[in-house]
């Protein structure tokens, strides 16, 4: 039976694997362009950006190919792969010689977070059904970046202590360890309750999934572009804000406590905005979330103390914890039980895009008008995603203001 009471076990056991998920790339938030300044030398923002791109590459393709292997295998295999390659990955980064490791070690990295953190999500949403949706993508993901914030923190704190190199990513062991090991010995397969929903979903099956979740769906398709958006501007953030604050005098502890405030307040109002999206319209919450964003990161560019670069942080991980939950839980009720697998892998993929995307711009336009500049070009493309979702999606639940309701097409 699904329902999250009823499943209350096994939904927190996903929650603890997720939150080992987070923890494994939280370990790079504050201190990966910090590590390739001081251990390699490398000072250009394009070169740096390098291990996002590897990591936003690997991990598209690897939501996108949940969807194909799900054809094959059952949620929890999956879930074991992705596992699997997290397990060379605190190894490659204590030991790497060179950058091309760290780069080697990203798209393992991404690979498993494209696959533990999808089949997370796909678990979940088998498991409660569709009355608290919602709330349990907020808790899925309010473990994960909170778990995100708290490993950054820690590994900013190590690297204080004794440098960039080595000691900040022995954590990293016990996160891929633990997560294997719950995942294999307690975790248990989910695939039984889609057949069942199956039987009852009076949602239409699409002809061509790929195009409704991409762009022809009118909530489907805007919630790609936002998903994109909103990791083009995580990907910033990531690869640029330690290199902006470094060039303004901060200490890795600074750096580590405004990075870690991000994910940890990103993380923690999901428990609320997550619940907030199952009963009242996503696409104001989402369009609401996307204009706070855009505030957030010209705010950081504007900054230049601690106390102003603090409450930009909150406000990022507030407005980027409006939107994530609610993306899913839009692709979750739009799509046929027997197509939310492919619906998710296919949304994740554009979503994920956004690293690469914005690594790439970024990057390059930083090399070339400077980091300020860089956001505030992508504080704007940050708004008019927002926009776009407000002009073009439906509201299907309680709405803030009465003529934003209407019925998706289908």
């Amino acid at each position: 039976m699904q329902g999250l009471k009823e499943n209350k076990y096994q939904f927190a056991l996903l929650v603890l694997v997720n939150a080992f998920v987070g923890a494994m790339i939280g370990l790079e938030r504050s201190i990966m362009p910090g590590f390739g300044n001081v251990e390699f030398g490398l000072s250009a923002n394009a070169a740096l950006m390098s291990f996002i791109i590897a990591f936003g590459i690997s991990k598209s393709l690897s939501n996108y190919a949940v969807s194909q292997l799900s054809k094959k295998f059952n949620r929890k295999t999956i879930l074991i792969i992705g596992w699997l390659f997290a397990l060379p990955v605190p190894f490659m980064l204590m030991y790497a010689p060179n950058w091309n490791w760290v780069i080697a070690a990203n798209v393992l990295l991404g690979i498993n977070q494209g696959l533990a953190w999808s089949s997370t999500v796909i678990m979940k949403i088998d498991l409660v059904g569709g009355k608290n949706r919602g709330l349990a993508m907020g808790i899925n993901e309010f473990a994960g970046y909170l778990s995100v914030g708290l490993a950054a923190w820690l590994a900013s704190s190590i690297a204080s202590d004794y440098g960039y190199a080595y000691f900040p990513f022995i954590p990293g062991i016990l996160f891929a360890f633990g997560g294997l090991l719950i995942t294999i010995f307690l975790v248990k397969d989910t695939t039984h309750f889609v057949q069942t929903e199956s039987l009852t979903s009076k949602l239409p099956l699409f002809e061509n999934v790929w195009k409704e979740t991409s762009w022809k769906h009118q909530n489907l398709g805007s919630v790609s572009l936002n998903g994109l958006v909103n990791n083009l501007n995580d990907g910033v953030v990531w690869g640029l804000l330690p290199m902006l604050l470094i060039q303004r005098g901060f200490s890795i502890t600074q750096i580590g406590i405004i990075a870690a405030i991000y994910p940890a307040v990103w993380g923690i109002s999901q428990l609320f905005t997550g619940k907030l999206g199952d009963t009242h319209c996503k696409k104001q919450i989402i369009t609401a979330g996307m204009l706070i964003q855009a505030i957030a990161i010209l705010l950081i560019a504007l900054a230049y103390t601690l106390p102003f670069l603090i409450l930009a942080s909150i406000l990022l991980g507030f407005g980027t914890a409006l939107v994530y939950p609610n993306f899913l839980s839009v692709i979750a009720e739009g799509t046929h039980p027997k197509q939310r697998a492919q619906s998710l892998s296919i949304f994740r993929l554009w979503r994920d895009s956004g690293y690469v995307i914005g690594a790439i711009l970024s990057g390059f336009l930083a090399d070339i008008f400077g980091i300020s500049q860089a956001l505030f070009i992508v504080a704007a493309i940050t708004a008019i995603a927002g926009m776009i979702a407000n002009h073009r999606m439906c509201c299907t639940t309680k709405t803030f203001w009465k003529s934003d309701y209407c019925v998706p097409t289908y």
